[in-house]
């Protein structure tokens, strides 16, 4: 954020209700909404599973541009817990383990999915702060009838180690009919490379 506003844009962080149970994709559009509050020419950033929520908020906001990182891309009617297997995310993660050298069989850790290229002090601020996040979301149907009629521009990280930048390329172009760009950087790109992605959203 302090990036983007170093070059002249307003930056907005949304606190979406991650740990709320009772919060589904509406929920979390609601909030997106109410932050961006009365701006008009709005870019609706959404990074990994804010994919599946971003484009719920372009019927009530004047969004000039949706911008996926690192994103879910929904199906219409497909749940967040359905796209792990229609996408093929499992077996794509699993073979990058393999080739990079790690074993796909081990237990989850952020530290190597997540926090891995992020700076160590970064990292452990992010490791403190991170919410529980409730699988009600994941268990709706994604409730458009289609991808929102919005330009959108699609960004993966190179070393991404849960969403495989050649899987988030073939997800998109049979998805959205776009080839996304590429930048180097993990699956939190804005952690580890804030310039680099500031830079690329402003351009």
């Amino acid at each position: 954020m302090p990036e983007l506003r170093r070059r002249g844009h307003e930056a907005i962080t949304v606190d979406l209700p991650a740990a709320d149970d009772k919060a589904g994709l509406r929920e979390y559009a609601n909030v997106i909404v109410a932050a961006a509050g009365g701006h008009r020419r709005v870019v609706l950033v959404g990074q990994s599973m804010g994919g599946l929520s971003v484009p719920l908020a372009c019927d009530r906001l004047d969004v000039e541009e949706i911008v996926l990182v690192n994103a879910m891309i929904p199906a219409p009617g497909e749940t967040g817990g359905d796209w792990w297997a229609a996408t093929g995310q499992e077996q794509a993660r699993r073979e990058l383990d393999v080739r990079e050298g790690r074993d796909p069989d081990a237990p989850f850790d952020p530290r190597v999915m997540f926090f891995h290229d992020v700076p160590v002090e970064v990292a452990e601020e992010g490791m403190a702060a991170e919410p529980g996040q409730s699988g009600t979301p994941f268990g709706e149907p994604w409730p458009l009838e289609a991808w929102p009629d919005v330009p959108t521009r699609v960004l993966s990280g190179r070393e991404d180690r849960l969403f495989p930048v050649d899987f988030q390329i073939r997800v998109a172009r049979k998805r959205l009919g776009i080839t996304p760009e590429t930048m180097p950087g993990g699956h939190l790109v804005a952690l580890s490379r804030p310039g680099e992605l500031a830079a690329w959203l402003a351009g």
